[in-house]
């Protein structure tokens, strides 16, 4: 890929290196071993075009520096020209990026640009559609850690797309202590203790599923916890008995109807891993336009 398209990479807080990895995935998958066997029966081998890449629904962009990456990476000449940028809310109909180049440089790239710019995409609108949903209460919807196996950098940029924010990206940036471990450590203040005194300079967010859990970690010095499938009366009671000691995080069966009412109870966090594992895809397509 060109410098300015790794530039961008680069400022959008992606890894090149990641993303060179993705594309030479994709493309090798795309062929098999083999050749498009389409496009080099029906198209002429000189013919050239410009390739539109279209929204065909309302959204929001995600990933566009991601398929320049793509189109270079077959075609380093192909002549690129970006029309939105990633985060912007488009239109159905709206150009996001258009190519210019070989056409068989074109349609090689043409499906794995669009999947990753119809699921980047749809991520990032399903988060700007929770973000909305939101607004006004004071609480900040953050994303998971539930994400597709060598994609995450990615998924997670685009829920900063969606002007979602990242929780951990990794198990070592931050501790999060979940049942299991509770089981495993004898308990939910013994494990937070454990975490504290083996890691005392990383973050640590305690998972609890009852009020009097919560009582233990706040007893312990705790000051993220996770409420794990509290009900809204419960959610408020947790605030209430907080008071302001820790920051707390709603997490655990919650949808975008009842987003605004969870909010609204005073907590600091929505934890919503479906931002990353459910989000429908944005419809995208690709329109050719031959050279006269």
């Amino acid at each position: 890929m060109i410098d300015s398209t790794i530039a961008a990479l680069i400022a959008a807080g992606l890894d090149p290196a990641e993303v060179t990895r993705l594309i030479e995935i994709a493309l090798v998958e795309d062929l098999a071993g083999g050749e498009d066997v389409t496009t080099v029966a029906t198209v002429p081998l000189g013919q050239r075009a410009t390739l539109d890449l279209v929204a065909r629904q309302a959204g929001i962009a995600a990933g566009i520096p991601v398929a320049a990456a793509i189109f270079e990476s077959v075609n380093p000449a192909l002549e690129i020209k970006v029309v939105a940028c990633d985060g912007d809310r488009v239109e159905r109909g709206a150009v996001l990026i258009s190519i210019t180049g070989p056409t068989h440089d074109l349609l090689r790239a043409e499906r794995p640009a669009l999947n990753l710019l119809g699921h980047l995409g749809g991520i990032a609108t399903l988060t700007a559609a929770w973000v909305t949903a939101i607004a006004g209460t004071g609480a900040v919807l953050r994303d998971t850690r539930k994400t597709t196996p060598g994609m995450r950098g990615l998924e997670k940029y685009a829920v900063r797309c969606g002007g979602g924010q990242n929780h951990r990206m990794s198990l070592s940036d931050a501790a999060l202590v979940k049942d299991n471990h509770v089981l495993a450590a004898g308990g939910v203040a013994q494990a937070f203790a454990a975490v504290r005194a083996r890691f005392p300079q990383v973050p640590v967010e305690v998972e609890v599923d009852s009020l009097q859990q919560l009582d233990e970690v706040l007893a312990v010095g705790a000051d993220l916890v996770l409420l794990d499938n509290f009900d809204l009366e419960h959610l408020r009671a947790a605030v209430q008995r907080t008071k302001g000691r820790a920051k707390l995080e709603a997490s655990g069966g919650l949808s975008l109807g009842v987003a605004a009412e969870v909010a609204a109870t005073g907590v600091d966090y929505l934890a919503v891993g479906a931002l990353t594992h459910s989000a429908p895809v944005m419809d995208i397509g690709a329109d050719l336009r031959q050279e006269i």
